[in-house]
């Protein structure tokens, strides 16, 4: 069982008590036995988004930086795994990223949102630099080594974010999340586990941080078991609205054997009749 801890925080005033509280919680996780922390999105501002290019700069903070690198830090401190986001400085725009680390300190993989929030609204992401490459990679934890990519937020309503992750051997997806998690958007969630055969976890900022909700939640994708007559509930864990922290346990063996058994829906693809999904 690998056991994911969801850090539902509030945001404080500014990066340093953002790094602050959320060492905290990384702290307290481990001592509940977590594996993996995983925070909800841009942390680092907790979502905060100057439509001022000259404030938008100011508050964005480098890759190696010290907010980021002390998570490494921490992670290998604790013995576990930690994804932390951030608004990133980059050369043009700003993005919206996570950094997995393992229990060693190792950088795991960088992943900047692709889908960034262009609705032509004050506050949008507009102001950002969108990513460009879904990421995959093994993660070592202390219970085993299992691959992890990453979507955020927005991400998650493409379904080729989700399919791209598959194919390239995801069995967890970490998503950071910041908007209201309401019956569609968690249905979406339980879709792209239940399609792609894999876990989802998602962490959400609670109410009443503005536009957000909590139910940060745990979709684990094995929707069949052998000796049960019908599907099974893929919700692992769903979380109220309350601040807090909360762990959810990934059987992942249970998930892998899921996969053997229903090979043929990445078998019986028919990816010659799909062209038309990259095109404009």
């Amino acid at each position: 069982m690998v056991k994911i801890a969801f850090l539902q925080l509030l945001p404080s005033k500014n990066v340093k008590e953002n790094m602050e509280k959320g060492i905290q919680y990384c702290k307290e996780a481990k001592k509940l036995g977590a594996d993996i922390a995983l925070f909800p999105e841009m942390w680092s501002c907790g979502y905060h988004i100057p439509y001022d290019m000259e404030k938008l700069n100011e508050l964005a903070i480098p890759a190696g930086g010290e907010f980021v690198t002390r998570y490494a830090e921490l992670a290998k401190e604790l013995d576990m795994a930690i994804g932390i986001t951030f608004l990133e400085r980059c050369e043009f725009k700003p993005r919206n990223t996570i950094c997995l680390y393992d229990r060693h300190g190792k950088a795991v993989y960088k992943y900047s949102k692709v889908h960034i929030c262009n609705f032509g609204e004050e506050g949008d992401e507009s102001v950002l630099c969108a990513g460009d490459e879904f990421t995959v990679a093994e993660l070592d934890t202390a219970k085993g080594k299992l691959k992890v990519g990453s979507m955020i937020c927005y991400d998650r309503e493409f379904p080729e974010s989700a399919r791209i992750l598959m194919l390239k051997g995801a069995e967890l997806v970490l998503v950071p999340n910041a908007c209201p998690m309401e019956i569609n958007r968690l249905s979406q969630l339980r879709g792209r586990a239940y399609e792609n055969m894999f876990a989802i976890a998602t962490c959400n900022y609670p109410a009443p941080h503005p536009d957000c909700n909590g139910h940060s939640t745990l979709f684990d994708g094995v929707v069949y078991l052998p000796g049960l007559s019908d599907s099974r509930d893929t919700c692992i864990l769903e979380t109220d609205e309350s601040e807090g922290l909360f762990l959810a346990e990934l059987d992942i063996n249970m998930l892998r054997e899921y996969q053997i058994r229903e090979h043929q829906n990445l078998e019986n693809r028919r990816p010659e009749l799909y062209g038309i999904l990259a095109k404009k």
